[in-house]
């Protein structure tokens, strides 16, 4: 299927999961089918296991990189070093992020190989209760502009019945450099209940009318900070930066089974994932060629 008919395909089936009875069997689907993986669940370790347990309570959990201690770490920060200063600020005016191209992202394989590194794998496995796709890395430079369009609004994720972003922030980020924001799990509710929520985008000014931004959470932190979210869970946003630019790295993460994502596919084209896919195990395969 190409792209341009799958992007339409996903379109419409987002818009049908709105129906209350279609996403109410949609849930019931999901519920069984992962109780029926619980015995298929990989292994971890207690700590793991608190971190999928905080996420399922909090929506977020926030750590670091050192913390994490993944074993290609260094090799993806040093490729993160080298492609920082290829980022280009956009000469456009209706422009709020530069994203690295595909081609940028295959001289630096290792930033998109990193999220496929088996601890993270099932972390996310028993997180979402269900074998993984993989989306891939997306490398982004989020501007200096005081822009509230796309995902500087606040929305649910409603790409898949249930979704995980890992966030890596690559320079320091305070208030005013664009942290990633969310409502907690109790905030959201009240949210969603209040605006008669079903998709899309909220502006910042709506959202003050139900939630005060006194209980917004802002994720603050060094760079090297991680963030584990559940995107298809709470209300999120980017927050404008108005200091310095953001760079980090989002990596997503959904079922498997294609009757429960709508996602458009993998970050890089399926001709670059071939080329990847050398020296992978077959559960990492599985996780990049799902569709």
């Amino acid at each position: 299927m190409n792209k341009f008919l799958q992007k339409t395909r996903n379109k419409i089936l987002k818009h049908i999961d709105t129906i209350p009875f279609v996403r109410y069997q949609g849930e019931l689907n999901y519920q069984k089918a992962a109780e029926n993986h619980i015995i298929n669940l990989p292994v971890i370790s207690r700590n793991d296991l608190d971190l999928v347990e905080k996420i399922k309570a909090e929506g977020v959990v926030i750590t670091s990189l050192a913390d994490l201690e993944i074993p290609s770490t260094p090799q993806l920060l040093q490729a993160a070093k080298n492609l920082i200063p290829q980022i280009p600020q956009s000469n456009s005016s209706n422009d709020f992020v530069v994203h690295a191209s595909s081609q940028q992202i295959m001289e630096y394989p290792e930033i998109f190989l990193w999220g496929l590194e088996q601890r993270l794998l099932n972390i996310v496995e028993h997180y979402i209760g269900l074998p993984v796709a993989y989306h891939g890395a997306y490398f982004r430079r989020d501007l200096v502009k005081p822009l509230e369009i796309g995902s500087r609004l606040w929305h649910i994720d409603t790409e898949a019945r249930s979704i995980i972003k890992i966030i890596i922030y690559l320079n320091d980020i305070s208030e005013d450099k664009g942290p990633f924001q969310y409502l907690p799990p109790d905030l959201t509710l009240k949210a969603v209940h209040s605006l008669n929520y079903k998709a899309g985008y909220i502006s910042d000014k709506t959202m003050q009318e139900v939630i005060s931004p006194a209980d917004y959470k802002s994720c603050t932190g060094y760079a090297g900070t991680v963030i584990f979210a559940a995107t298809s869970s709470i209300f999120h946003r980017g927050k404008i930066p108005t200091d310095t630019d953001r760079f980090a790295i989002f990596y997503d993460y959904t079922p498997r089974q294609k009757n429960l994502s709508f996602y458009g596919g993998s970050s890089l084209p399926n001709a670059d994932l071939i080329l990847l896919e050398k020296g992978l195990s077959e559960q990492q395969k599985q996780c990049i060629f799902w569709q």
